[in-house]
Parts: C-alpha cells; sequence; structure tokens
C-alpha cells in the first residue's frame, strides 16, 4: 500500500511522492532510536509516473524505506504554465525529497530522464547518495534530429481516446513507433491518461514534456557522470535505447561503476519484465546493504 506524501520542490512547487510502506516504527520506551531502513528514491521517465515503479518498490520495501516521487510536471505533481521545467529545477526537487523525507544516505533509481536527474544529483551532492541505478539513459547527446522527431511523435498521437483500450492498443500496436505488438508498453501508457469531458488524454502537456526534453538532448553528460562518486550499476534491456558500447563506455567513465543487463527488455526493463529487472539489480543493492 502507498501513502501519499507532499514535498516542497526548487520554486515552491508542489511534488506528490509516495512511500510503499510505513516508515520504521520507533519504540518510544527505547533510550535510543533503532536504525532506519536505508531510503532509496525511485524517479521515473519523461511521461512516467511513481506508480510505475509500484513493483519495484513493493519488494524494496522488505529491507528499504522505497519512496517513488512525481516529478514536476507529471504524476500528481504541479503542471503549472510557468513553472521551470530546466535540469536544475529537476535535480533541485530529487534533492528536496532525498532530504525532507530523511533519506540520506540514499540509493538513486532512476528510468530515462529519471536516471540523468539522478546522476547529476549524485554528481553535485555526494553526501546524500550512497547508490546509484541507472536504467535506460545515454550519456551522449541526441541532437535537434531527436527532438524533432519526439515532437512529430505527440503530434500523431490520437488524442482524445476514446477509452482505456483504445490506450491500450495504440500505444501497444499501433503506434508507428511499435516495433511488434507490446502489451506492456500500452499498459505503462494507459497509467498516464486520465478520462476527460471528451475522452482520455494524458495527465501532462505534451507542450511541458518537449520543453523537459529540450534541456537535455543537445548536450552530452559524460563529465557529470565521471563525477559520480558513489557505487554506480548502469543497466539496459538489449532492445532499449541505450546500446552495449555505450553502456558499457558509461562504466569505464564511472570512478565505481558496474554493468548488467535485462534479456528480452525494452526502454521499459523495470516495468516489461519486473523479474528479470530485479534479478539484475538485487545483488547490486545486497552488496550496499553489505558495506
Amino acid at each position: 500500500m502507498a501513502r501519499r506524501i507532499d514535498v516542497t520542490g526548487a520554486g515552491g512547487v508542489r511534488l506528490a511522492a509516495w512511500e510503499f510502506a510505513d516508515p520504521p516504527k520507533r519504540d518510544p520506551d527505547r533510550a535510543e532510536a533503532e536504525p532506519h531502513a536505508p531510503g532509496v528514491l525511485l524517479l521515473h521517465g519523461l511521461m512516467g509516473r511513481a506508480s510505475h515503479w509500484a513493483s519495484t518498490a513493493r519488494w524494496l520495501a522488505a529491507r528499504h524505506r522505497a519512496v517513488a516521487l512525481d516529478q514536476r510536471g507529471h504524476g500528481q505533481s504541479d503542471k503549472a504554465a510557468q513553472t521551470a521545467y530546466t535540469r536544475e529545477a529537476y535535480v533541485e526537487d530529487a534533492e528536496a525529497a532525498v532530504e525532507q523525507l530523511g533519506l540520506a544516505p540514499v540509493v538513486l533509481i532512476g528510468h530515462a530522464m529519471g536516471a540523468l536527474t539522478a546522476w547529476q544529483l549524485a554528481a553535485r551532492r555526494p553526501d546524500l547518495v550512497r547508490g546509484l541505478i541507472i536504467c535506460d539513459m545515454r550519456a551522449s547527446a541526441l541532437g535537434a534530429a531527436s527532438q524533432r522527431e519526439w515532437a512529430e511523435w505527440f503530434r500523431s498521437w490520437p488524442v482524445p481516446f476514446a477509452t482505456l483500450a483504445d490506450v491500450r492498443k495504440w500505444f501497444g500496436e499501433d503506434d508507428p513507433w511499435v516495433e511488434r505488438p507490446n502489451p506492456a508498453r500500452g499498459a505503462f501508457y494507459a497509467e498516464v491518461m486520465h478520462e476527460c469531458a471528451d475522452g482520455w488524454r494524458p495527465v501532462f502537456e505534451p507542450e511541458q514534456m518537449l520543453s523537459s526534453r529540450e534541456t537535455w538532448v543537445y548536450d552530452a553528460h559524460w563529465e557529470e557522470l565521471a563525477q559520480v562518486q558513489c557505487p554506480t550499476l548502469v543497466v539496459r534491456g538489449l532492445d532499449g535505447e541505450l546500446g552495449r558500447a555505450e553502456a558499457q563506455e558509461m562504466v569505464r567513465v564511472l570512478p565505481r561503476g558496474a554493468y548488467a543487463e535485462v534479456t528480452d527488455a525494452g526502454h521499459l526493463a523495470h516495468y516489461d519484465l519486473p523479474v528479470a529487472w530485479r534479478g539484475a539489480v538485487l545483488p547490486f543493492l545486497e552488496s550496499l546493504l553489505g558495506d
């Protein structure tokens, strides 16, 4: 069961964080408080939401304090048009969540854009971060052509969708970006839709997603990656967006890098194949507990 905790992010933006277990119990009769469970902050990718981490967070909660964050412009966090959608703002939001929720020293687990936010925070505030898992995020610049493709893709969405079944079918089968039917992808996007008067629409504004993406696609992020001092696991799905050569170069650049693959998974490895994803990351997490 998840409970919502509000966090105040950069510029006063209201962020929704979701804790997937009750905080560790304290015995008022004890003179000293028991050590709290190690904190984990889960950061979704562009267009994602905290609920996409539910499967991961539930098994993490057995030994960790697992919190997933709806980042600005996503999920149930603020989406005001005047809100800044900069890299700095996203990183400051994650920093605020770690500090306000008392998660430090935290393990950061990020997917795509959330992974970039995680490693930028780890580079900036090594005192807050004990470990880092990067899932399917490239360190290389993607360029203007990539941004144009995304803008065209958003325009191709047949919104509003009449039903959630239509959402699942379009994103799982009919979307021109889908190479073969992928029901998990359809389910992933169904989670980011809400019912409006005329049908089902995304809970985010596509223009804000493009603004968020614009702040990282033109730049490479190798320098910040090299500044990450904590143990770091780079994870890729074999059919994801992060190629093996680049992933292995990321591991080489990281001072304490390690590598894992999720066989048969694509970009949404943690969501597509949660059992295989757990198998890929659990040994790394266990090693952190032993530190």
